[in-house]
């Protein structure tokens, strides 16, 4: 297994350290993500003549066919072979297409990589978990409109309080629940910044056109900051 960090040692590691240092067994879920994000990042440095055409057409034809193969459980995430997702798609791919592969990482850091990763795989699940809440108010709803005239015992401290409905017991619920879809949206909202081509935490001398990355990954702008991008 490739090791990013371990040049400057002469003694393989002891697995108690790369078991330390792997995160594929939970990273692995942002394969996706990391596909679509390297698909958009070589389109755009095909785009801006970074690197050549043909470089791209191999990248997305490899990234393509290695998508379809975990889509379908055929890549063990196996933490003796990757340290991290980024590691195994980028090493499948250059065992695939050879030194092409390795061109997909031009002007481009494991910090942006990481960060955008997180924010698709985030706004994704908060995206859906929204629609969820959405549904469950609604359905909430429904049920105290049955039940206006449905008399129970309101509760205080344990113990019965004042006469209240049941659809007023669950029109509480759905204030709660309409609390957390704000929160929801505003989670969405400050997710909605792109970290691809922050790099390490600065930027990098290449030309690379951050809008149209930010654009083609569904994001409405680059992050401004790419310290704080990352």
């Amino acid at each position: 297994m490739a090791k990013l960090w371990a040049g400057r040692f002469s003694k393989t590691t002891d697995e108690t350290v790369n078991d330390f240092n792997s995160s594929i067994p939970f990273d692995n879920r942002l394969y996706a993500q990391d596909i679509r994000g390297s698909l958009a990042h070589s389109d755009m440095l095909a785009r801006q003549g970074i690197i050549t055409r043909e470089d791209r057409e191999a990248i997305h034809q490899g990234l393509t066919e290695i998508l379809a193969a975990m889509d379908a459980g055929e890549i063990g995430f196996d933490p003796a072979q990757y340290e991290d997702i980024h590691m195994c798609v980028e090493q499948l791919l250059t065992e695939k297409i050879g030194d092409a592969g390795k061109r997909l990482h031009t002007g481009r850091s494991r910090n942006d990589q990481v960060a955008l990763d997180m924010r698709m795989y985030v706004r994704e699940e908060a995206g859906h978990i929204h629609d969820q809440v959405l549904h469950l108010i609604d359905v909430i709803t429904d049920v105290a409109q049955n039940n206006t005239e449905t008399i129970m015992p309101g509760y205080t401290h344990l113990q019965r309080a004042q006469p209240v409905t049941f659809a007023y017991i669950l029109l509480a619920y759905v204030s709660m629940l309409k609390r957390d879809a704000r929160r929801l949206e505003n989670t969405l909202e400050v997710l909605d910044e792109c970290p691809l081509g922050s790099g390490a935490l600065a930027g990098t001398t290449y030309p690379l056109d951050r809008h149209f990355t930010a654009e083609t990954l569904g994001f409405s702008r680059p992050c401004d900051n790419a310290m704080d991008g990352v």
